[in-house]
């Protein structure tokens, strides 16, 4: 459980902020967030003004990353890239999600660590995480200015045998009482492209592998891009989906058998392949280690799949 709780005595009462800085070792802005985070409890009660003088019985929830068996692919003294596994979170959720690649992050990276980017939990393949703020705040600006280019494969259903783009605008969904999509596409979103380009058709899977670039960076906007050209991604529980089986997969209720008849897969078939970008005047491209192609052997075979609800 990376999130431990530590016990401590303090006789002089101290102001809150001071004493975690000092304990912790960290700066005043990262010390006044944990408390305000309710991380601190004094003689029982939960502190959250930082400037509040404090002594006696102290409780701190500190997150202290664990050795979970995944290494970086690639460092420097400012990054790290990762090969992140299907069906793990970038961040933990709660504090008693017991695994996310942020104890890999942590881990290798120091206290200071943190991931630049998001990956879907069902997503695998490439994580960019810097090791100190500085390196954070340039990477993260630099998705903000679309100077950073990305691409995906996705093994689809359906033949695919030639190049094709998608330029539909993306809006959040606040409703699921029709479908559990977290996106739609809707005059009132916003502009989203994305190109694909087909890469194998197995003709017994009736399945395609496809080369995904986005030029934006919208919330499911590959999986809801196919969803709209009626080639949902195999393995996709939400798009492509009826509401009964998106509403049993979110409650935990979709039996593996279950899924891989209804999605075709019991992962998402989307890999995060290659990241290019520049850093300090060099420029960085690095590919997965993970040949995806092979893993169409996940796919359940057409015969054995259900229709899907597009």
């Amino acid at each position: 459980m990376p999130f431990v709780k530590k016990n401590f005595y303090l006789d002089t009462p101290t102001q809150a902020f001071i004493y975690i800085m000092q304990t912790l070792g960290i700066s005043q802005a990262k010390a006044q967030r944990f408390i305000h985070l309710g991380k601190l409890c004094v003689n029982n009660e939960i502190v959250t003004d930082t400037a509040k003088k404090i002594s006696g019985d102290l409780e701190l929830e500190i997150f202290e990353p664990i050795d979970i068996g995944i290494e970086p692919i690639f460092q420097t003294k400012d990054f790290l890239i990762f090969d992140k596994p299907s069906d793990i979170l970038v961040h933990p959720k709660t504090r008693a999600t017991p695994r996310s690649m942020l104890d890999c992050v942590r881990f290798y990276g120091g206290d200071e660590a943190n991931s630049t980017h998001r990956i879907d939990k069902e997503t695998s393949g490439i994580l960019l995480a810097s090791k100190h703020k500085k390196s954070e705040v340039y990477l993260k600006s630099s998705f903000e200015k679309k100077a950073v280019k990305k691409s995906y494969l996705a093994w689809v259903e359906g033949k695919i045998d030639s190049p094709f783009t998608v330029n539909m605008p993306i809006k959040k969904r606040n409703n699921y009482d029709t479908n559990k999509h977290k996106v739609e596409i809707s005059e009132y979103g916003k502009s989203s492209f994305t190109g694909f380009i087909p890469v194998e058709y197995d003709e017994a899977l009736d399945a395609s592998l496809i080369r995904c670039y986005p030029q934006t960076g919208r919330m499911h906007q590959i999986r809801i891009h196919l969803f709209h050209v009626k080639h949902p991604i195999i393995g996709d529980p939400l798009y492509g989906r009826t509401f009964d089986i998106s509403n049993r997969y979110l409650d935990g209720e979709l039996a593996i058998k279950d899924r891989m008849m209804h999605t075709g897969s019991s992962r998402l078939m989307l890999h995060a392949d290659t990241i290019e970008f520049e850093y300090e005047e060099v420029q960085y491209k690095i590919k997965s280690l993970v040949d995806f192609s092979k893993l169409k052997s996940l796919i359940t075979p057409k015969n054995q799949r259900a229709a899907a609800a597009c």
